[in-house]
């Protein structure tokens, strides 16, 4: 059982494997891309809480406080 084509003619084993190979460079692929999607989602949260950091603290200011 070969794992590569013979004669210009794809063997069973030889598909799978590259199937196999395409599913898993795939995962790793949407694998980053959520981790991307992720960090992106962190940073924006980070930018929101120091924005409404910094106006509880120009309030504060005002007051006197």
């Amino acid at each position: 059982m070969s794992l590569v084509p013979t004669s210009g003619d794809f063997s069973a084993p030889y598909l799978y494997h590259e199937l196999v190979k395409d599913r898993i460079r795939t995962l790793h692929r949407e694998a980053e891309e959520h981790r991307m999607a992720a960090r992106i989602t962190r940073v924006r949260k980070a930018r929101r809480d120091v924005r409404r950091a910094n106006e509880r603290l120009s309030r504060a200011l005002s007051l006197g406080l």
